[in-house]
């Protein structure tokens, strides 16, 4: 089975080795082809605390590391003080 990543905003970094990255998904609708924003959240397990809130961040699923979270930081492409 392949590997899921994803790409995602940090929207907030407020627990311990944790951050919550949302993920836009733009898709049209069925029916009318309008394009429909749907955004996912996810926890990611940040080891070392280094995601700020705005940075653009890539994440891999992984098994599960708590009741919620399942997804591992893996790399920050875009720091929000560069």
């Amino acid at each position: 089975m392949a590997v899921k990543e994803r790409v995602g905003v940090v929207v907030s970094n407020k627990m311990q080795k944790t951050v919550v990255v949302a993920i836009e998904n733009r898709s049209p609708h069925p029916k009318y082809g309008k394009i429909v924003v749907k955004t996912k959240r996810y926890k990611v397990h940040d080891e070392e605390n280094a995601c700020q809130e705005g940075d653009r961040v890539r994440i891999r699923e992984t098994r599960p590391l708590s009741r919620t979270k399942r997804w591992n930081v893996i790399e920050i492409l875009n720091k929000t003080g560069e």
